[in-house]
């Protein structure tokens, strides 16, 4: 490839199609550019699945382009049908404000603001999209969208084949994502957007528009979505989300998961999330015969361009302590309890469901029933077991879930 910054996507598995790459090629070669990614803020934080597209943004910067945050204020009050069974739940414009403000910090932490050619910008596209008129809207925009191309797209086909409801508020979301990537190039000079490879169709429809509205070329680019071995979608556990904001996941927590990725996984991953150079990672991975040395460095790399290098060893060291050690980590996740309720006992079904630290009293049963809970190291036998002061020692105790799951309980 004649391109740095093409190249590196492609080398990290970051690259999956691409509309007239030479000519991107060609562009790249001879100016820095812009390009954006948009996130709908349906949350109060994004969750790793959206980090492979966060690394881009961050590769971006890397070549001296200029990325472009796109926090979707509009677009999330009406949903995006992608990959989606059923009509996302509707927000308010309040609650949308709110997980956009949570949500930017975790740019602001990847992404490098100190340089201004490079610096990031945030948009959101509730400044234009709300102050559309419709009949205007509709003939000047929605004349450029035929039905019969609109249907082919798998947003909407997948749902029709599956006789799944679709409404027409999610049918349009294609046609504002579209004219997102229009505003974009007219005010800030944008000429590529990027998203997973599902938007592939939303992508190109922006494309189209901006030649028949401007005469003049834009670009699309997306990534691959990300399946982990195991089947499973990329960020989920049987806990949940896998949360990028720091108040939602602790950075140990973080540390954890990408300690436990499956073998299968590790050289793909230490390409996609940090940015130790691609040829290092495939000696790494040819050399190393213990494979849970090279996932230590995958969960520190990742750990540290997130929430910093001294989070990152402080979660490794807290491992470290609490697996070979046999020890309190210091930066284990940690539960508190009022001294009245232990005196007077809490059993531990209650306490393992109410904590979230498995998802329901049934499955807390099934655990203590395979020896699979202990506390301070010693197996609970009974369900009926009541946590109490006798248990603590210095108000602290430690409750373990399997080999690699521990919790701090303290009494206050």
């Amino acid at each position: 490839m004649k391109n740095n910054f093409l190249q590196e996507m492609s080398d990290r598995g970051y690259l999956n199609q691409c509309t007239e790459l030479s000519k991107l090629e060609d562009i790249c070669n001879k100016n820095s550019i812009s390009g954006y990614i948009g996130f709908d803020c349906t949350a109060k934080s994004l969750h790793v699945g959206s980090l492979l597209q966060i690394m881009i943004l961050r590769l971006m910067q890397k070549h001296g382009h200029k990325p472009i945050v796109l926090l979707g204020g509009g677009t999330t009050l009406i949903g995006d049908p992608s990959g989606k069974d059923t009509t996302r739940r509707i927000l308010g414009q309040n609650e949308i404000k709110n997980n956009i403000k949570s949500i930017k910090r975790v740019f602001n932490k990847i992404l490098d603001t100190s340089k201004k050619s490079t610096s990031p910008v945030y948009v959101n596209n509730a400044d234009w999209l709300t102050k559309l008129n419709l009949i205007q809207f509709l003939r000047d925009i929605g004349s450029h969208f035929t039905l019969n191309k609109m249907l082919t797209f798998d947003s909407v086909k997948l749902r029709l084949d599956r006789e799944q409801s679709l409404s027409y508020m999610e049918f349009n979301y294609m046609i504002l994502q579209a004219y997102d990537f229009f505003q974009l190039f007219k005010n800030e000079n944008c000429i590529l957007q990027i998203g997973g490879s599902d938007q592939w169709g939303n992508i190109v429809n922006g494309v189209d528009l901006i030649r028949r509205k401007l005469q003049k070329g834009a670009f699309g680019l997306t990534s691959p979505l990300i399946t982990l071995a195991s089947g499973t979608k990329m960020g989920k556990t049987e806990k949940g989300a896998i949360w990028l904001n720091e108040e939602l996941l602790s950075p140990y927590d973080y540390w954890q998961f990408w300690r436990n990725t499956d073998d299968r996984d590790v050289n793909r991953f230490l390409k996609f999330f940090t940015e130790i150079d691609t040829k290092e990672v495939d000696a790494m991975c040819n050399n190393e015969k213990n494979i849970n040395n090279l996932k230590i460095i995958l969960a520190n790399e990742a750990t540290k361009i997130l929430h910093g290098d001294k989070a990152s060893k402080k979660a490794e060291k807290t491992a470290k302590e609490t697996f070979e050690k046999g020890n309190l980590g210091s930066d284990l996740p940690e539960i508190k309890l009022k001294s009245y309720d232990v005196e007077k006992g809490i059993n531990i079904l209650d306490f393992i469901a109410k904590n979230k630290i498995l998802t329901s009293k049934s499955e807390a049963r099934r655990a203590i029933a395979n020896k699979g809970v202990k506390i301070n190291d010693v197996v609970i036998e009974s369900e009926k077991k009541m946590i109490k002061l006798k248990d603590f020692e210095k108000k602290i105790l430690k409750l373990s879930y399997g080999k690699k799951k521990h919790f701090i309980v303290r009494v206050i």
